[in-house]
């Protein structure tokens, strides 16, 4: 095939689009393209001519340039790192451009000028118009140019994150990092080598995962207060197993508040509240009796919600039973998945302080209710004591059920 030399730029371009006509083609190699022994732009040939009047013909560049796949390829993986090398030269520019719009495929030339490499991954289905400017020791120009395309996904190929907490959220010591994938990762290592919690200050901690669609990271002892967090899930078109890729990369940041920590002692049926390690108040409450026992464990916050209707088919008593129930609360937090609240209860005032007498939840005041409602925060501690009925991993945010060790065990790393 024939190469050319000092080619027009190709026109300025939009993601997704078709390919162009008119580029340059390389000479392909095995894994790649190349070319050499380009001439550079006519003006600067003519000048070559010129200072050597004993010479009958322009000098050719023995520069070549390589790219790491073949030009003309319309089923290049996502996850290909594009490389482009230059041999007998350095790259005076690089460009690898977007479909048929401005946007340029993000990468770096090396200190050396020798080898530019792409620092973003590729988006299926997208076409991609590659131009690399070069030049030899006497400053001979080559220019070269390639168009691919990246391979089709369909939606079910493409794992999407979700990130916990939000945006600008303030939460408890207790909060963990979730990311959640609405397709299952089975790659678990590589997508987690793609994840990364930076804190200021600085914390240790741990990723671990729940199951292939969920994966959490907390810190080795709680968040200390104040502390601002940054998540980044850099996971776009990143191989997740199965044939299945990132869809997106997604950032995050968040604080993380005062230290407000609940103590709950079902036996005595109190509930003592800290900040900061200062007692703020002691709360009679009443948690749940037998058959509806109160689950014991390190509970976390996951929710508020001023008002909540409670219905008891959600938890799987029928209408005809005795125990069934349905009614609307006020000061509703959620502690567990199953549907264990923290609320108000002003039915069983006179039970509050001296009896179990719930379906499950910690009930108490409406005066009670709405100071901690007003002091607490998604990601706050809530450690309960005095059951036989322990906590189920999951059933909630149970990130500090465990010790640190356990918990980086479900690591993809340990």
């Amino acid at each position: 095939m024939s190469v050319h030399s000092a080619c027009p730029r190709p026109p300025v371009a939009h993601r997704g689009a078709a390919a162009l006509a008119g580029l340059v083609t390389l000479a392909m190699a095995a894994t790649g393209c190349t070319v050499s022994s380009a001439s550079g732009g006519p003006s600067r040939q003519q000048d070559t001519q010129a200072a050597s009047p004993t010479s009958n013909a322009p000098r050719v560049s023995e520069t070549s340039v390589s790219i790491n796949v073949r030009n003309g390829a319309d089923n290049i993986p996502v996850d290909k790192v594009v490389k482009i090398e230059v041999a007998d030269g350095s790259f005076d520019e690089v460009a690898v451009m977007i479909g048929r719009g401005t946007k340029r495929l993000e990468g770096q030339i090396s200190g050396n000028g020798t080898r530019w490499i792409a620092t973003q991954r590729l988006e299926p289905g997208v076409r991609y118009r590659t131009r690399a400017e070069a030049v030899d020791a006497d400053g001979l120009p080559v220019t070269a140019t390639s168009v691919f395309r990246a391979s089709e996904l369909t939606l079910d190929e493409q794992a999407f994150p979700s990130i916990a907490p939000l945006a600008g959220e303030t939460v408890g010591v207790g909060m963990p990092v979730i990311v959640q994938f609405d397709v299952p990762v089975t790659n678990r290592r590589n997508i987690e080598e793609h994840l990364s919690v930076e804190s200021s200050p600085r914390q240790a901690g741990a990723w671990s995962w729940l199951s292939d669609n969920e994966v959490h990271w907390r810190p080795k002892t709680y968040w200390k207060p104040g502390t601002e967090v940054t998540v980044d899930a850099d996971i776009n078109s990143v191989a997740a197993g199965k044939g299945i890729f990132g869809q997106q990369s997604r950032a995050t940041s968040f604080t993380i508040g005062d230290a407000v920590v609940s103590k709950i002692d079902v036996t005595k049926h109190r509930m003592r509240v800290f900040r900061s390690g200062t007692l703020l108040r002691t709360l009679p409450i009443t948690a749940g009796k037998n058959g509806f026992v109160t689950r014991s464990g390190t509970k976390v916050i996951m929710e508020k919600l001023r008002y909540k209707t409670m219905d008891a088919a959600t938890i799987g008593i029928s209408k005809d039973d005795p125990e069934y129930y349905a009614i609307d609360v006020e000061y509703a937090m959620r502690v567990t998945y199953s549907g264990e609240f923290i609320h108000g209860a002003p039915w069983s005032a006179g039970s509050q302080g001296s009896d179990n007498v719930s379906h499950g939840c910690v009930g108490m005041s409406m005066a009670d209710a709405a100071w901690l409602f007003d002091v607490s925060k998604r990601g706050d501690v809530v450690h309960v004591t005095g059951t036989g009925r322990a906590l189920e991993p999951g059933n909630g945010y149970t990130d500090w059920n465990k010790s640190f060790a356990e918990y980086r065990e479900g690591s993809a790393f340990s």
